[in-house]
């Protein structure tokens, strides 16, 4: 699937540079997409590049199921993002990282913790509190053959360095008429977390949709995270990886061995008939817990994480609604130009004579998120909103 019309395919590189309708209760097979060892294939440079091999896995279960049944480890989401990063950072001595307190501290929320240690202070390289200054080197290090993982402490914070973001390192590609690539990993904590207040609290993908050359990818399971930085790190494109702040600590097993996953595909989370439930980041867990509601009321949905935030996996979306004909999107983003809303328009767009019933949307109240926990959670999409969005459509 093509994405934005100034992001280019990885071409062969050189050696890097060495630098610092009726419910019934119903089950079927979850489907999940990765690419392990075997199925790569190596640059010139060394490097692996993705392609595609499918594993499958068991319904209503998360998509390294697999995984947990053989050889594996147990991790933390942020000890994926690490491990992730760690693997990539020793495997290519191009690929460094920049951000406040990324250094010896390790991170806000530790996914760079002892790479410092690992990799010296140029690779991990801490910075003054500057997001527009340190976005914009990362920019730098990209156009001169380096591969910058930018973290910002707060995604919100990130508006700061909106310029860098968009006007540079999302259109130089374009602008240099190709004489330069941005292979660069924008990602950070964001979402609305446990009362940290509005402005700590901002769901970015509904600011950086928009910017032409630009891929966005949101993480929610130990598996995927690993898979999309390790994909995001790769990538001859700039990526916005968007971590949630309240699921750094969820728990999974995860392979011993290598792998990726691609930056353009949806997950099958829950096959079903009745509805498609799309969703992405922290909503996938309040639409399972939805879903084990559904299922007991007779309902069997069909839960896709989208993962791809930019461009859309409309294949495999498609595929969906042609089943079900019938959709409902749930996400943490705001409801006036979020994600929903370009998904929503896209469907529209392409499978508008599948559909039986109008597209419903549950998405964020368009408030500041408020710092009272009983108000905040009044601003967010509950389960039991969704129970009720499906009985509605199902009507």
């Amino acid at each position: 699937m093509a994405a934005a019309s100034s992001l280019h395919v990885a071409a062969p590189a050189a050696t890097p540079r060495v630098g610092s309708a009726g419910p019934k209760s119903a089950s079927g097979t979850a489907r999940s997409v990765r690419v392990a060892r075997s199925g790569a294939a190596v640059r010139p440079g060394g490097r692996l590049v993705a392609c595609a091999a499918v594993a499958v896995t068991k319904a209503d279960a998360p998509a390294s199921e697999a995984a947990s049944k053989s050889e594996g480890h147990e991790v933390l989401l942020f000890e994926a993002l690490r491990e992730g990063l760690m693997e990539e950072m020793q495997a290519d001595p191009t690929v460094c990282v920049f951000g406040e307190d990324v250094g010896h501290y390790g991170g806000s929320y530790k996914v760079t913790k002892g790479l410092a240690d690992m990799f010296g202070d140029l690779r991990v390289l801490d910075t003054p509190i500057a997001e527009n200054s340190f976005t914009g080197m990362g920019v730098g290090a990209g156009m001169k053959g380096l591969r910058p993982v930018v973290e910002g402490m707060n995604m919100g914070f990130l508006l700061l360095a909106y310029n860098q973001i968009s006007n540079n390192c999302g259109m130089l590609h374009y602008t240099s008429g190709g004489q330069f690539k941005i292979p660069l990993v924008i990602r950070g904590p964001g979402g609305v977390g446990r009362q940290l207040g509005a402005e700590h609290s901002q769901r970015l993908e509904s600011y950086f949709q928009s910017i032409p050359g630009l891929q966005m990818v949101a993480c929610s399971t130990p598996y995927n995270a690993k898979g999309l930085m390790k994909a995001a790190i790769r990538s001859e494109n700039p990526v916005v990886l968007f971590e949630h702040v309240l699921l750094y600590n969820l728990k999974e097993k995860i392979p011993d061995e290598e792998y990726t996953l691609c930056l353009e595909e949806a997950e099958m989370v829950r096959p079903g008939e009745h509805v498609t439930i799309l969703t992405y980041s922290r909503m996938r867990y309040h639409v399972m817990q939805a879903a084990k509601t559904l299922v007991n009321k007779g309902y069997d949905p069909e839960v896709i994480d989208i993962r791809s935030l930019k461009p859309f996996d409309l294949h495999t979306i498609g595929n969906s609604i042609k089943k079900t004909h019938r959709v409902l999107i749930v996400e943490e983003c705001m409801r006036t130009g979020g994600i929903g809303a370009s998904l929503r328009s896209a469907i529209i767009d392409n499978f508008w004579d599948y559909l039986d019933a109008p597209i419903m949307c549950l998405s964020s109240q368009d408030v500041p998120t408020p710092y009272a926990a009983t108000l905040e959670d009044a601003t967010v999409v509950q389960p039991a909103q969704i129970v009720a969005a499906v009985e509605q459509i199902c009507q």
